[in-house]
């Protein structure tokens, strides 16, 4: 079945009506059981004080979040103003240098904040994965990134580590553990590319032009060394077209994605709720999918506008950063799920794509997805719920290619062949429904807990079977359908259907006729457009 497989436009109208119905119903039970339970004693500790005015309260249960726009808005803001007017500065003055004087600017900022210790502390990660990617044997690289990544995730090291923190204000373990992470990833990827580069060695001044890029130091995303070491050294500083129209476009939206989510956090407390299982066992099918799906929509929105954040920093430094993760909305294959792209570039390209080849092959991809699956364990930080979270993505993503192995099969093969491209499309998104579930039931283990994962997968089910499975299942299909719809549009835009070509003219036809008749004249064909003028649906 292709992807360009089109349903008929009623039949797509008729998909929109039930999920946007589904949707606002689903949100009314969470916004009535919010505004009912708002003064719930196991809502004191994350639902504070909020729009005095308008007499709502506010959700703030997620601490990442508050601290991004309370505690550190201010301190991200003076640093990331002060690096655009330096970067700016620099590339008018000497932009064959401006590597350096981003690098010189980093160090500075993070000296400052965290004091000297940290800095020669990452600087240490930085020499021992420099000396390691000398002897260009890609293994030891791993082991020893690994062995220092272990070293900030995993007991008796982390206590070691953290004896390196200087002072006592709010935001010092978050950036401690965020500077040194992602630096070890950076690390890693420096020492991976060193080894490919067979000829001679990149220098250590260009790790530390890696590492130190501000931006990106503590918080990510993580850009593979190859991308950032040709885009910071590129000799092209013009725009290109729409370029700052489109960067100003971008940073404004991510504005309004802050405003929106501080709204629904007056509203709707998606975030506390899930913390309070009594009250869980007492709400409808409804308001349970509801919450589960609107925590994966609120992650992804998190982390959009986080990285989004830091990339419009970035795209203004002339560099192009990783794009942000996929909407969970629009994802019904677990080889497109990911929080953090950035981290998902790296494993891909160091690890999955590496083992796993085309992925098509089911041992490479059981060694792929294990290998993958093992160091986003680490990276996340090792525990009972990472690790469970970690095994089901594993079995999901391994799934999918066993059931395409299985259904490329005869007779399924077959009667695929015989039946049209709409009913092919139709009865995939039946499959992709259910996996579109199975990707929030496993993904809501490591967003919020085991045991909000396992209530919401016994109620819908078990205990909804079969009127709440089906009608959950339905209003997914139609989901998928419209994110199906959305592909083929795309596909379509990025290679058009070639137009036919006319057919043939046929020839005279004999009749009666007086010797002087020749027989009818034919005309010249039409002209026809060519191809690549035809605009796409």
């Amino acid at each position: 079945m292709g992807v360009k497989a089109a349903l008929p436009k009623y039949e797509l109208y008729i998909y929109m009506a039930v999920l946007y119905m589904a949707m606002i119903w689903a949100g009314s039970w969470v916004l009535e059981v919010s505004s009912v339970n708002v003064n719930r004693k196991a809502f004191k500790a994350t639902v504070k004080s909020g729009w005095h005015y308008f007499g709502r309260k506010m959700d703030i249960a997620d601490f990442e979040w508050v601290m991004w726009f309370s505690t550190f808005r201010n301190h991200i803001l003076f640093a990331l103003s002060g690096h655009v007017i330096f970067a700016k500065i620099c590339s008018m003055l000497a932009p064959q240098h401006r590597s350096i004087m981003y690098m010189a600017y980093g160090m500075m900022a993070i000296f400052s904040s965290m004091g000297w210790t940290y800095v020669a502390l990452i600087l240490s990660h930085c020499i021992l994965l420099y000396s390691i990617s000398l002897v260009k044997l890609r293994w030891l690289c791993f082991v020893a990134g690994f062995t220092s990544l272990a070293t900030i995730k995993v007991e008796p090291f982390i206590s070691w580590q953290g004896g390196f923190m200087k002072g006592t204000f709010e935001l010092q373990q978050v950036l401690f553990y965020g500077g040194c992470g992602f630096s070890i990833m950076r690390c890693m990827s420096f020492a991976l590319e060193n080894c490919e580069k067979k000829e001679s060695n990149y220098s250590f001044l260009e790790l530390l032009k890696y590492n130190f890029y501000l931006p990106f130091f503590y918080f990510g995303p993580v850009m593979t060394f190859d991308k950032f070491h040709t885009q910071v050294n590129s000799p092209d500083l013009t725009r290109k077209e729409r370029e700052m129209w489109n960067i100003t476009t971008q940073a404004v939206l991510h504005l309004v994605a802050i405003i929106i989510v501080d709204v629904l956090f007056h509203f709707l407390y998606i975030l506390t709720i899930p913390n309070d299982i009594k009250l869980l066992k007492h709400l409808s099918d409804w308001a349970l999918a509801g919450l589960a799906y609107s925590n994966l929509v609120y992650d992804w929105i998190k982390a959009a506008v986080m990285f989004g954040v830091i990339n419009t920093v970035s795209r203004l430094d002339h560099l192009d950063p990783p794009k942000p993760p996929k909407c969970i909305t629009l994802l019904y294959v677990f080889a497109e799920t990911h929080f953090d792209r950035g981290i998902n570039d790296w494993l891909c390209k160091y690890v999955y794509d590496y083992l796993g080849g085309n992925h098509d092959n089911i041992w490479n991809e059981l060694l792929a997805t294990v290998s993958t699956f093992g160091i986003t364990a680490l990276w996340l930080g090792p525990c009972e719920v990472v690790f469970i979270w970690s095994f089901f993505n594993c079995f999901g993503l391994n799934f999918e290619l066993w059931l395409a192995k299985f259904f490329s099969l005869e007779p399924f093969a077959s009667m695929e062949m015989v039946m049209s491209e709409a009913m092919s499309r139709r009865i995939r998104a039946i499959f992709n429904a259910a996996n579109f579930w199975m990707i929030v039931l496993y993904n809501i283990l490591a967003l919020n807990s085991f045991d909000f994962a396992k209530l919401v997968a016994r109620r819908l089910l078990i205990k909804g079977f079969p009127v709440s499975t089906l009608s959950v299942l339905f209003v997914t299909y139609c989901g998928v359908q419209l994110i199906k719809e959305r592909e083929r549009r795309l596909a379509l835009l990025a290679d058009p259907d070639p137009i036919p070509a006319p057919a043939p003219a046929p020839p005279p036809t004999a009749v009666s006729a007086p010797v002087t008749h020749t027989g009818p004249t034919l005309k010249e064909p039409v002209a026809m457009e060519e191809p690549g003028k035809e605009k796409a649906e």
